[in-house]
């Protein structure tokens, strides 16, 4: 039997039709000033947290009366996830699958669907199931006719063929700018890539067809340039090939084009190069003119470029992270994002930062509507209320907003995956319901997959799901056991919220990379301060840009600050010795990702209850990350100690290190990758380089450059006098300028010294065009004085050099040196006389393992063994340090 209940006044904010409530008193409206309208009495404010008279969160409603956010406490409503689930698995398998499958699929579900929902005597569950077969049944059938549309009409076709066709097109997304890739000894040329659809096509016969069909399209952005930019303006490529490597100081016209514009290429149609791409064909367009427009971009794109353009003006004049970085942050612009703050950003796991998420609409969101939880309450705090907006007029600004933020941000996927994000927390904003969330996460997944099919394959709507859901399920519960432990609450809630992204996240980035950040915890939550003032002043200068420019500059100088600091803190993470771990990038990794983070979580949840235990996982922690080099020697034995030269392991091409001193070093040669030579020379302790030696330039010698130079101080770069390839040679020049860093030419007879390091340069002669076989046969050859030990370091030497430096005056000085730094990674062209002159007792090669190119050669490696030689190469041993001298000589393998 019940107890019956007394009204009692209760002592909360109620809010009272827009007016600011005041302190409660037991009134009753039309009371005495300061009483505020009693709970059951009155008209409640939708979503007040009310229902007949009572509070939500009442004891009838299994809470606590009075509570502030009373409907948080109940269980999240899960209905919608098992729909959104199968509509998304359904649409990942249906794109490529036969059609008849698909067919009896779709029409199976919809047919089991119909009898559940039917049948009377079907147990309780038949309506959700029911809901659950349908979606996949309709996912099915939107994805199996997405992908149909690309298997069918004339572009495939062609590509099918390798057809060269004309072919009217409409641009559909941003060009961008691929960072070149080292493709042997060169490096493949920078290429302009642009999303589009294919209108009209005029097939080789003459004949046309209409059609709309997605293709990738591909210009070598080397034969499409034009002047270089304007003084104190940045070059325009775009995506994270842009820099010095790539021409960035000639722009390419392809690269100024607007989505929408129409444009008629002759191009060679090839098929993609996976079955899961979104695209019908690749077109390689031909010819070196500019692009032949033939219809201009509609009015939204252009107006949209207008704004992005007086963004990049108005932060021309920052210093060069923030100008890269801050219309990065605002509108996913990464034209001026180097490959080395790249780099930075992926080591950190804040690539998510130089992309459009819906953490930006979010920031805007919330200058208008105020806190999530006081979204429709009386006391909301944000520009609507203050400005005297309704909330219906702000839920219309916010509708506005939302549609000119996916203009300007441009309507291709990730721009709509920021825009359903961002309408999540809109509906956060305007609800204040977190219960209400996750069903807002789920609906708009299964909208989004049945509008677009093919984001259910695409490693970034994963992942920005993930994120989403760890913030909205896991973050909460992580949050209120730090603050049980004592923690205060913002950083209980930012630390939660870090981890739990980073939790359910890592798995699918250690796919994409090979590789598990363990900074990215610390990295995402001091940059997540910064995060918000460079985003909103950001887009302040956007919306200031077009009406003044000099009030822009000042805005965009402000959201420099903060922005600087992000990149600050990515390149500081990543600078640390133990940033990452390598991990095996495979689903199979991933999954051991997953169990491994799981059982983190319950370890670290026995650990927080004992101080003393955390303070000491911490510290392992942060020993982890900083490596010592003491402690790293003591525990992994590399660096040896007391090392005279050292051979990274780059992969196909050279990088070595001649100990220099105390964290100091000369380096030979860069490798192809600017990541692993920073990683080799962050291993060994180089922090300060007093000459970089390149001994040609090819790209596998010279492509890791920026590698050398990240965070080191460089004292001057010294390359051979054949400029050859061209391309590359003003990649060099053009990074040692950036850096003002000296480049001077090595002619053979030069001596230097530094410390007990002495080389003298052997080769080339004064004259490189009177050996004009090629940039190997001008390599910088040293030889090497370290202490006791001598080393010939060849370069990529071939045999007709080789020749002419054994006949040189300089022959007699290669008698039985201690160590030979095999030349051209082991390749079969070798001096048989030379090898037999220098009769090394130690032959290092730097190879790549699976080379295409064979190297080392059995025969060079036969030859070598039977002078004597000890030989060792990087495909097999990994990184190898050369210590000792004599008797004493060693090597040690990493």
């Amino acid at each position: 039997m019940s107890t019956p209940r007394t009204a009692v006044p209760v002592p909360v904010r109620v809010p009272w039709h827009g007016r600011r409530s005041r302190p409660a008193s037991g009134g009753l409206p039309g009371g005495p000033p300061g009483s505020a309208e009693p709970v059951g009495l009155g008209r409640p404010d939708p979503g007040s947290g009310l229902r007949d008279g009572r509070a939500a969160g009442s004891p009838v409603g299994g809470g606590r009366l009075g509570e502030a956010h009373p409907r948080q406490r109940n269980p999240s409503d899960l209905r919608l996830v098992p729909p959104a689930l199968g509509a998304w698995a359904a649409a990942a398998w249906a794109l490529d699958a036969p059609p008849g499958w698909v067919t009896g699929v779709a029409l199976g579900c919809a047919l089991a669907a119909g009898g559940l929902l039917l049948s009377r005597r079907t147990a309780w569950p038949a309506a959700p199931l029911a809901a659950v077969l349908l979606c996949v049944a309709a996912a099915a059938t939107s994805a199996g006719l997405h992908g149909a549309d690309l298997r069918r009409g004339p572009v495939p076709e062609l590509a099918r063929h390798f057809a060269t066709a004309t072919a009217e097109v409409d641009i559909t997304s941003d060009p961008r700018l691929v960072r070149p890739k080292v493709v042997g000894d060169h490096a493949a040329p920078a290429t302009v890539l642009l999303h589009a659809d294919v209108r009209r096509l005029t097939r080789p016969d003459g004949t046309t067809a209409a059609t709309r069909t997605p293709v990738l399209l591909l210009v070598d952005a080397r034969s499409h340039r034009i002047a270089p930019a304007p003084a104190g303006t940045a070059p325009a490529t775009a995506g994270t090939g842009a820099g010095p490597g790539t021409d960035g100081d000639r722009r390419s016209p392809w690269l100024e084009l607007l989505p929408s514009t129409r444009l008629k290429v002759v191009a060679r149609l090839a098929p993609p190069l996976s079955g899961g791409d979104r695209v019908a064909a690749v077109l390689r367009v031909r010819g070196k003119g500019p692009p032949e427009t033939v219809g201009a971009p509609s009015s939204p794109q252009r107006w949209a470029g207008h704004l992005r353009a007086g963004l990049r003006e108005a932060t021309a004049g920052l210093g060069p992270d923030p100008r890269a970085l801050l219309p990065g942050l605002v509108v996913g612009d990464t034209a001026r994002v180097t490959p080395e703050l790249d780099e930075a950003f992926k080591a950190t796991d804040l690539t998510h930062l130089l992309a459009v998420s819906g953490g930006n609409f979010t920031l805007l969101l919330a200058l208008f509507l105020g806190p999530p939880g006081l979204a429709q309450r009386a006391e909301r705090r944000g520009l609507a209320p203050r400005l005297g907006i309704s909330l219906r007029g702000t839920a219309l600004l916010g509708a506005v907003l939302m549609l000119g933020f996916v203009v300007v941000c441009r309507p291709d996927p990730s721009v709509l995956r920021a825009a359903a994000c961002g309408g999540i927390a809109l509906l956060a904003l305007a609800t204040g319901r977190r219960r209400s969330l996750l069903p807002a996460l789920a609906a708009a997944v299964l909208l989004l997959v049945l509008y677009d099919p093919w984001l259910a394959r695409g490693y970034g709507f994963l992942l920005s799901v993930l994120a989403t859901g760890a913030l909205l399920t896991l973050a909460p519960r992580w949050s209120a056991a730090l603050r049980r432990r004592g923690v205060p609450a913002r950083p209980a809630e930012a630390l939660a919220a870090a981890a739990a992204a980073q939790a359910l996240c890592a798995p699918v980035v250690a796919v994409l990379s090979a590789r598990v950040s363990l900074v990215a915890v610390p990295c995402n939550l001091l940059a997540e301060f910064a995060v918000a003032p460079a985003t909103v002043l950001g887009f302040a200068a956007l919306a200031a840009a077009p009406v003044s420019m000099p009030l822009a500059e000042l805005l965009a100088r402000c959201a420099g600050w903060p922005a600087g600091w992000i990149a600050g803190i990515a390149r500081t993470g990543a600078s640390l010795p133990g940033a990452g771990v390598d991990w095996p990038g495979s689903w199979t990794g991933a999954a051991l990702l997953a169990l491994a983070t799981a059982g983190v979580v319950l370890v670290g949840r026995r650990i927080l209850r004992r101080p003393w235990l955390a303070a000491a996982t911490a510290l392992l922690l942060v020993l982890v990350v900083l490596r010592p080099p003491p402690l790293t020697r003591v525990i992994t034995g590399w660096p040896p100690p007391g090392w005279r030269y050292a051979m990274c392991d780059v992969g196909q091409g050279d990088a070595t290190v001649l100990a220099a001193g105390e964290g100091a070093g000369i380096v030979i040669d860069a490798g192809p990758d600017p990541a692993l030579v920073d990683r080799c020379l962050r291993a060994l302790g180089i922090s300060r380089v007093p000459l970089v030696v390149l001994t040609h330039f090819h790209a596998d010698h010279v492509a890791g450059l920026p590698g050398v130079l990240r965070g080191r101080a460089v004292g001057a770069i010294e390359t051979t006098g054949l400029e050859d390839p061209a391309e590359q040679a003003r990649s060099v020049r053009a990074r040692a300028a950036a850096r003002h860093i000296p480049v001077i030419r090595a002619v053979a007879g030069e001596r230097r010294r530094t410390g007990t390091l002495t080389w003298q340069v052997l080769w080339p002669p004064p004259d490189p065009v009177s050996h004009p076989e090629g940039p190997n046969d001008a390599s910088v050859t040293l030889l090497v004085r370290s202490g006791g030990l001598r080393l010939l370091l060849l370069g990529d030497l071939e045999p007709p050099s080789q020749q002419a430096l054994l006949a040189s005056p300089t022959a007699g000085q290669l008698d039985k040196v201690d160590v030979l730094k095999v030349a051209h990674h082991g390749s079969a062209y070798q001096d048989a006389g030379l090898l037999h002159r220098v009769a090394p007792r130690l032959a290092l090669i730097s190879c790549g393992e699976d080379n295409p190119y064979g190297h080392p050669a059995p025969g060079t490696v036969a030859a070598l063994e039977a002078e004597g030689a000890r030989v060792l190469r990087t495909d097999r041993d990994g990184a190898i340090a050369v210590t000792g001298e004599g008797a004493r000589l060693g090597v040690v393998r990493n």
